[in-house]
């Protein structure tokens, strides 16, 4: 799957890349700050895609002594990475707009309304390239926003060419870039809190820790969990490593605790990636929260 996902992003980042091209060129020509925003916008698309494809080939790449989770965590970088520039990119074009808002200038808007309308089908056509593997994957959802959000502007651009060609009214094209910077900066405003709840290693929002804790207690032969972390390598790759208490077993009774309890967390979490760890009675089984700094002044 992934590496169908990989040859979809190329063919988006081939199509974008012939785009972008001809759409400043000619926002240059119309004189549109719509246009040539949309089309700087669509540069930062071409790297966007271009990295984007990159991560989810290294994703590919095995685990080793120095990447014993491997490199899946490449893509949420990119993600991050992905949606500063479309903060940086959103901050220009406000600028740029207010100034012409103070200082407007003559619109081409025939060349303004064509090109913008191509613009909202090559970027509607890419983004459903992406659709597919967007909804678990936080690198491929950066991407997708980027050309989804670029649909969506570029409708924005169209109108306002219209607007101009029936009134004359020439602040519809600086209108219209300020509605792109807004989308633009809503569009990522989850991607990051998502990919920075990633990197900080937060449990899952969707996880009940006090369910997750019930269920596992439920399971028979076990008596409590205590240094419990949840945390996700990307956002479809979940881990989960305790500390389970239970009575003074044999250890054939306490691989069929981990079987059950590796079972639930799949099931009913999604957590594929379990470490349990089996003590008897006489341990901490309050604490279910390892404090590591305590660890770390202790040894320092």
């Amino acid at each position: 799957m992934t590496s169908a996902n990989a040859q979809r992003m190329l063919i988006a980042l081939g199509i974008t890349l012939a785009f972008v091209s001809f759409e400043i060129a000619a926002g240059l020509y119309a004189n549109s700050l719509a246009l040539l925003s949309d089309g700087l916008h669509n540069i930062t698309d071409v790297i966007t895609l271009g990295l984007s494809w990159y991560a989810l080939r290294v994703a590919l790449r095995p685990a080793n002594a120095r990447k014993t989770f491997g490199y899946h965590r490449v893509g949420i970088v990119v993600a991050l990475f992905n949606a500063f520039t479309l903060i940086l990119i959103a901050i220009y074009v406000f600028y740029e707009a207010v100034d012409r808002l103070m200082n407007p200038l003559p619109v081409q808007d025939e060349i303004m309304i064509a090109v913008s309308l191509i613009a909202f089908f090559v970027n509607a056509g890419t983004a459903l390239l992406l659709m597919r593997g967007s909804k678990d994957d936080l690198n491929q959802r950066s991407a997708f926003w980027h050309l989804a959000g670029d649909a969506f502007t570029t409708l924005g651009a169209f109108a306002a060419g219209i607007g101009i060609w029936l009134t004359g009214w020439l602040w519809l094209d600086p209108l219209a870039s300020i509605l792109i910077a807004v989308v633009i900066v809503w569009t990522v405003v989850g991607i990051v809190r998502e990919a920075l709840d990633i990197l900080l290693e937060a449990t899952p929002r969707d996880v009940d820790v006090n369910a997750l804790v019930a269920a596992m207690s439920s399971v028979r032969g076990v008596r409590g969990v205590h240094d419990l972390h949840v945390w996700s390598l990307t956002q479809n790759l979940r881990a989960l490593s305790a500390h389970l208490v239970t009575d003074d077993v044999t250890i054939s009774e306490g691989a069929r605790v981990q079987r059950q309890i590796n079972a639930l967390l799949h099931e009913q979490y999604g957590i594929a990636h379990a470490t349990l760890q089996l003590e008897c009675i006489g341990c901490e089984p309050d604490a279910l929260y390892c404090e590591l700094n305590e660890h770390v002044h202790a040894e320092t």
